[in-house]
């Protein structure tokens, strides 16, 4: 193979020193060699380089070498895929065959054996190329022959039409007055009968209004160029040649515009056969050409209503394949005619469960369906799919139009109303165990001012502090959920931002065994921030650590960490407890709207809102958590905006 001639393989094996090798190997033999070390990174490199060969081992982690072949297959029946496999590995080498694998050579592999497999997957990509060369030009060949036998009978079909009029004119030939042309004053074209002197005889309604009242007049009068002249004119052609015309030709209406037109003519002879006279017909062909002018106009109004459309708009066939597109659905999906829908909307290599289009190919009658699909720019778009059948002359159906109206705003407009209900539902209780809690801080209050006892005052106010500080935070977290106002960012110190969240914090851990750990560099310096707000996330954090040590009862005492420091261009916060921890599935969660691990003592939004708040900063959080050892959550912001 000459390097003029190099082709593409694609060779696919997990282990790296086989690639190296085998790649040198077919280096020599003058392939370009692609490369991957699995099925998945070998199918994502055979979609973007489509390379006609693909030498790949049987036996691969994740996706191996007979499902590779099942799936380039589907994409192309006619890639020709070589399986690498080992001594012990015949019934899966078998196996690929029955898949149309082209063959396989084993390990340790054989450069006679791997070259006599390439011959024969080049042997097959060469016939495939010169059959269908073939058979391009056969159907080129039919198609041409079939257009000549059209257009032969077409004109066969003419010459018919004008036999069968010079007939009936043969029978009028010694009476041509109007009343016996009656019939042709219907006619939409112009008609005219011409006798041996060149002279216009008899002419329809429609010749006299727009050519002018010629009976009587010279035949080559109507005509503009060089067949205003008797020999060139049409009639004159007739009577010299005893044939018909079929020529094209402008002539001159009585308000002096022009016009095409397409000359027929006949001869018309006597009972012994000598030519009389000839009976000319001609079509304007500016109709023709203004009704095509309106059919295109019509159809440019309806490919502008198609792609206009606020809706993704395809026109599929019984394979699901792609074959017309508006600029909507480009715009999001791309221009992928050819493709499956399946494979454009969801990344899938087989139809859709109950798919609309499917069921109006089997049925005839519009569907309806809701998927979730991926542009691709990776957003997820909730999709409200609806079908109608394209039928043929014959009412068969041979195509589906499917129209998908994007109703993701509409679906997150219902979960967020959902999550009010819920939340209402949620605050409610919380609401009354607060207020439960107060009533309890009152009474001990009233209790100690009648007993006159100041320690059962005191712990009366402190519960109604406390009470009033849930209380506080709750409603806080409802405002922050209810409506995500705009930041204000400003300069804060780091140093200032973390004592204001330990005040804070500090109360809600006095009596309990936890101790508080800060590390925090005097050199911070200040960071772009909304302050409140970005305080707001740190405390719940906070609190929830504060809580989960509350919640392990079995261990006597508790610590917290809370540090900061630079990461680069950006603040790292972090807040570590020794609580009771978090398995996977929670840490899943943990960040959800309503979640929370303490039952009806939480809200399930603090956390919620403290990611939120994060997330409008541009900064990340996460969570490392493991049961009964306890929970690092890490917070990342931008120092500047």
């Amino acid at each position: 193979m000459t390097k003029g001639m190099q082709k593409k393989l694609l060779l696919v094996d997990d282990e790296e020193g086989i690639r190296k090798v085998l790649g040198i190997s077919l280096s020599d033999m003058g392939y370009d060699v692609l490369t991957a070390e699995n099925g998945d990174e070998a199918l994502s490199i055979f979609r973007t380089q489509s390379p006609p060969i693909v030498l790949t081992d049987i036996k691969m982690p994740g996706l191996d070498g007979i499902g590779l072949l099942q799936s380039i297959k589907l994409e192309s029946p006619e890639t020709e895929v070589i399986m690498i496999t080992g001594h012990g590995d015949m019934d899966l080498a078998i196996k690929s065959l029955k898949l149309e694998a082209t063959d396989f050579v084993t390990k340790p592999i054989n450069d006679d054996a791997l070259e006599i497999a390439l011959k024969r997957a080049n042997e097959r990509i060469l016939m495939r190329g010169q059959l269908r060369s073939y058979t391009e030009n056969l159907e080129l060949m039919v198609k041409e022959k079939s257009a000549r036998l059209v257009e032969l009978e077409r004109l066969t079909a003419i010459d018919q039409a004008m036999e069968g009029l010079s007939s009936a004119m043969r029978g009028i030939a010694d009476d041509l007055g109007e009343d016996r042309l009656r019939h042709f004053n219907e006619m939409p074209c112009y008609v005219s009968v011409h006798n041996r002197q060149l002279k216009v005889l008899a002419a329809n309604h429609l010749y006299r209004q727009r050519l002018g009242n010629a009976v009587g007049e010279d035949s080559w009068k109507i005509y503009k160029g060089k067949s205003a002249t008797p020999e060139q004119c049409p009639v004159g052609k007739t009577f010299s040649s005893g044939e018909g015309q079929r020529i094209r030709e402008v002539v001159e209406f009585s308000d002096g515009s022009q016009s095409l037109v397409m000359v027929h003519t006949a001869p018309i002879r006597n009972s012994d056969g000598t030519l009389e006279l000839v009976l000319e017909i001609s079509a304007d062909i500016s109709e023709v050409k203004r009704l095509q002018d309106e059919l295109d106009a019509t159809q440019q109004r309806y490919q502008q209503l198609f792609d206009e459309s606020p809706c993704f708009i395809t026109v599929q066939d019984r394979n699901f394949k792609i074959l017309a597109t508006n600029k909507r659905f480009k715009e999001d999906f791309g221009d992928e005619l050819d493709s499956r829908c399946f494979q454009v909307y969801q990344n899938r290599y087989d139809p859709c469960c109950n798919c609309p289009v499917s069921k109006t190919f089997e049925d005839g009658q519009p569907h309806q369906a809701e998927i979730t699909a991926t542009s691709k720019s990776g957003e997820q778009i909730h999709l409200l799919v609806g079908t109608a059948p394209l039928r043929n002359a014959f009412g068969q159906i041979f195509q589906v139009m499917e129209l998908a109206t994007n109703i993701t705003q509409v679906r997150k407009l219902q979960d967020h109303l959902s999550s009010l209900g819920l939340l209402m539902s949620s605050i409610s209780h919380a609401v009354k165990g607060m207020l439960t809690a107060l009533d309890g801080g009152l009474y001990l209050i009233q209790s100690g001012l009648k007993i006159n006892e100041p320690a059962r005052i005191q712990e009366g106010i402190d519960a109604a502090k406390l009470t009033a500080e849930r209380i506080r935070n709750a409603v806080l977290d409802i405002l922050y959920y209810a409506k995500e106002r705009e930041l204000k960012r400003e300069e804060t110190h780091v140093s200032s931002l973390v004592h204001d969240v330990f005040q804070i914090i500090e109360p809600k851990m006095k009596n309990l065994p936890i101790a508080w750990a800060c590390d925090i560099e005097p050199s911070l310096g200040s960071i772009e921030v909304d302050r409140t707000a970005l305080r707001t996330a740190l405390v719940n954090i906070l609190e929830n650590a504060v809580e989960a040590c509350v919640e392990d009862s079995a261990k006597p005492s508790h610590r917290i960490g809370f540090s900061a420091r630079a990461n680069g261009n950006q603040m790292l916060f972090e807040v570590s407890d020794d609580g009771i921890g978090m398995d996977q599935q929670t840490q899943e969660k943990l960040f959800s709207l309503f979640f929370s691990s303490k039952g009806q003592k939480g809200t399930g939004l603090g956390l919620f809102i403290a990611q939120r708040v994060i997330q409008q900063h541009q900064g990340t959080v996460s969570v490392l958590s493991s049961p009964g050892k306890g929970t690092t959550l890490s917070v990342l912001i931008p120092i500047r905006h």
